[in-house]
């Protein structure tokens, strides 16, 4: 018989830890995307998505259901770790070590290339974006979430997620005709 998330997180405020383990097998390929899409380094995704569900585990027993899904308390956590993230290494200018773009068989490496900058420069845009808009498309394009689901979690009505949608898109849209105008 399968549990809800509502009884298992009974359970796991109790202190079962199997009980939080299958919350975990639940949501952590959901925040892992959610967080590798923010930080855009399977590294430091890692690295946070166990700082989550660390920070979960140890404050499972303070969760109160508000009428929201578990997984917008997880997202929520993962959002602030992923914005203080965001904020210290602001502090440290690291420069990284660029990973060779992979060519597939058949392909020519200057059409893999031009692929692999268009999607750079997409995800360049995308991160430039607030935080709030990032997760409205990470939760749209990466989970497939509905609406509704992506208001749940995001605390807003479903309108003022499609909204938002709108408005992001269509800033979006004048970014990318910005950068093209720029790189002609």
């Amino acid at each position: 018989m399968e549990l809800s998330d509502e009884e298992i997180l009974a359970l796991a405020a109790q202190g079962d830890r199997d009980a939080f383990g299958l919350l975990y097998e639940r949501y952590i390929d959901r925040i892992f995307n959610y967080v590798y899409y923010r930080t855009g380094n399977a590294n430091d995704a890692e690295d946070l998505t166990a700082r989550v569900f660390q920070r979960a585990m140890n404050h499972i027993i303070n969760y109160t259901d508000r009428g929201v899904p578990f997984s917008a308390w997880l997202y929520r956590i993962a959002h602030n770790l992923v914005a203080n993230w965001h904020r210290d290494r602001s502090r440290k200018q690291e420069i990284p070590l660029s990973e060779a773009p992979l060519v597939a068989k058949g392909d020519a490496p200057e059409s893999s290339l031009v692929h692999t900058q268009q999607q750079e420069a997409l995800l360049s845009l995308i991160r430039s974006l607030p935080a709030e808009r990032q997760t409205l498309l990470i939760l749209k394009f990466v989970e497939h979430m509905s609406n509704a689901e992506i208001g749940e979690i995001m605390g807003r009505s479903e309108g003022a997620v499609k909204s938002l949608y709108h408005r992001t898109l269509l800033a979006l849209r004048d970014d990318i005709g910005d950068a093209d105008q720029y790189s002609d």
